[in-house]
């Protein structure tokens, strides 16, 4: 390498670095320098893996790749270990070095600094996720905004919603938040068990209460003492047990199977459904006053079709779950899989939309999920009927979005940023290039 083209490579902002057949650094650029805080005196010589200390150097070395299969390794992700032992998030690509005669003589890897992307990428992401749960409609903004308030008093809590919708995530949210958080959250599924079992599982039972019941056991209301017992699908409990369970919170204890005294608890309880209680009660399913008794604080979960300006930000979340539990580096989707999800309705709603991204994960070998990566359904030739979402560019659904959140707040488009997550500044600038004309009444000093 001559001296000019070292001139050129050090005035990049990429970091650079050269090694030979025996993987020992042979240039070393000066933001491969400033980026892990090691010198090009302290490189030079050394192996790539003695340097970086990179996660992907044992098993996944994007050098080795490029050189085993010839070709380019292209925005691979990984992490690096500065000279401080600080993590550094870089996006790597790597290539063989040739000679004049067209002979492997090394590689070449150029290595990007994501500290700051990564940053800004948290804080936008921060400004949409409460705990695990993600979202930025109207109507989860409304859920964040009175989570806290709901988690510091000891209330039962009733989550309805349609199955798929998160109601666990939110009964757990509720829990980390709360004066209880340092005691246990037992989760319990009323539905998966029948009367009998399930009244010893949340009540516990004596030595000899039944066949089998050679020792006592503690019931699941008694492993979550001081802490919050998370009661799921409460609307498939038979009436016998629903006058058990009343007595339980009316009088805040609970007598084992087969005991004679009571034990008295301090639990909290949040109680989930997919069903529509209040139409229980009025069919004689459900009790009235059961239903009052866990109704106190009433929270209704959205289904995914009614939040799908959520669904950009919930592909990105699972990406990068399954990133993480995969090991793999998948960046996005295309714009043509974008859409398709789009306009998908979600019977399942974010459950089958995790399940849709995980088939594509175990289909996707490079680093953007295509169209023949999702399921048959959902693919083009597909006869599935599209909605009013279906024929709409990225371009044309970001303008509906934006259209319709006008239209909801009045015109007034500080609400209507606030609402996007996005700045005053951005909607105005966005509404410029997308053609949408200024409301007639643009609300600017309504509060």
């Amino acid at each position: 390498m001559n001296n000019l083209d070292e001139v050129i490579l050090d005035s990049i902002n990429e970091g650079v670095f050269t090694v030979d057949m025996d993987w020992r650094i042979s240039f070393f650029n000066s933001a491969a320098e400033k980026i892990t805080g090691i010198s090009r005196g302290e490189a030079m010589g050394r192996t790539c893996s003695d340097v970086f200390h990179a996660s992907i150097c044992e098993k996944d070395c994007a050098l080795k790749r490029s050189l085993d299969s010839g070709k380019p390794v292209v925005k691979a992700m990984a992490e690096i270990i500065t000279n401080r032992g600080r993590k550094i998030p870089i996006r790597i690509s790597a290539a063989a070095l040739k000679n004049s005669r067209g002979k492997t003589i090394g590689g070449v890897e150029t290595f990007q600094d994501l500290s700051q992307i990564e940053e800004l990428r948290k804080e936008l992401n921060n400004r949409h996720t409460f705990e695990d749960i993600v979202g930025r409609s109207p109507t989860m903004t409304r859920l964040f905004d009175i989570m806290p308030q709901i988690a510091e008093s000891s209330s039962t809590v009733l989550i309805e919603g349609p199955s798929g919708t998160g109601k666990e995530l939110f009964a757990r949210a509720i829990h980390n938040l709360s004066p209880r958080k340092k005691k246990k959250f037992i989760a319990i599924n009323c539905a998966a068990l029948p009367d009998t079992l399930l009244e010893s599982e949340l009540f516990g039972h004596k030595a000899g209460a039944f066949t089998d019941a050679r020792r006592d056991k503690p019931g699941r209301f008694l492993l979550a003492e001081g802490g919050t017992i998370f009661l799921d699908e409460i609307g498939d409990i038979s009436p016998a047990l629903q006058v058990r369970l009343l007595r339980v919170l009316q009088e805040r204890a609970i007598e084992p199977l087969g005991g004679v005294e009571s034990v008295a608890i301090n639990v909290r309880v949040v109680a989930a459904t997919n069903k529509n209680l209040k139409k229980l009660v009025e069919v004689g399913k459900f009790r009235e006053d059961l239903y009052y008794r866990i109704r106190v604080v009433h929270l209704e979960l959205p289904e995914l079709k009614k939040r799908r300006e959520d669904i950009p930000l919930l592909v990105e979340h699972i990406i990068s779950k399954f990133n993480r539990i995969q090991g793999k580096n998948i960046e996005t989707l295309s714009s043509e899989t974008m859409k398709r999800l789009m306009a998908h309705d979600y019977p399942g709603n974010i459950r089958e939309l995790e399940n849709i991204i995980e088939q594509a994960f175990v289909l996707c070998n490079g680093g953007i999920i295509e169209l023949h990566h999702l399921p048959p359904e959902l693919r083009p030739d597909s006869t599935q009927a599209n909605d009013a979402f279906g024929a709409m560019s990225l371009q044309s659904m970001g303008k509906h979005l934006i259209v319709e959140t006008l239209r909801r707040s009045n015109g007034n488009r500080r609400k209507t940023a606030k609402e996007l997550g996005i700045d005053a500044s951005t909607l105005y600038r966005k509404m410029k290039t997308l053609h949408i004309d200024t409301p007639n009444v643009d609300g600017r000093h309504k509060k």
